[in-house]
């Protein structure tokens, strides 16, 4: 069984957070890693709910903050619908995930936890213009 660590960055490679989670099988797809990390912080908002959540993807009806979104009412989330809109940000460049020193391409891209248990989600922010 692996530990995994999740940790978020900005695009220059300033750290935003980071937590590990435990007891996971050696062996994950990208798609399976993006869906855990999500369902973890919607687990983490729904048992306190607030008008802030701090995840990778923006909760619909909500705002973009400064490292996080603002909800318009403290309300759970959830997390099926959190983790299908984390698959589309993916697979629209809204962020990327780095495995050890490489970067994963593909949802069923298989990673290996025990080689490469440090996973950094990196997210982009469009530029105003662009």
């Amino acid at each position: 069984m692996a530990t995994v660590t999740f940790r978020d960055e900005t695009a220059t490679g300033r750290p935003a957070g980071a937590w590990e989670v435990a007891g996971l099988p050696d062996r994950m797809t990208v798609r399976e890693l993006i869906r855990l990390r999500v369902r973890e912080e919607v687990a983490r908002h729904n048992a306190h709910p607030g008008r802030r959540f701090n995840g990778l993807v923006r909760p619909e009806d909500a705002e973009t903050e400064l490292n996080g979104y603002r909800l318009r009412e403290a309300r759970p989330i959830d997390g099926d619908r959190q983790a299908e809109a984390a698959e589309r940000a993916f697979l629209a460049n809204g962020f990327f995930v780095l495995a050890g020193d490489r970067q994963v391409e593909d949802l069923d891209e298989v990673v290996d936890l025990a080689a490469d248990p440090d996973l950094v989600f990196v997210k982009l922010v469009a530029l105003v213009g662009g």
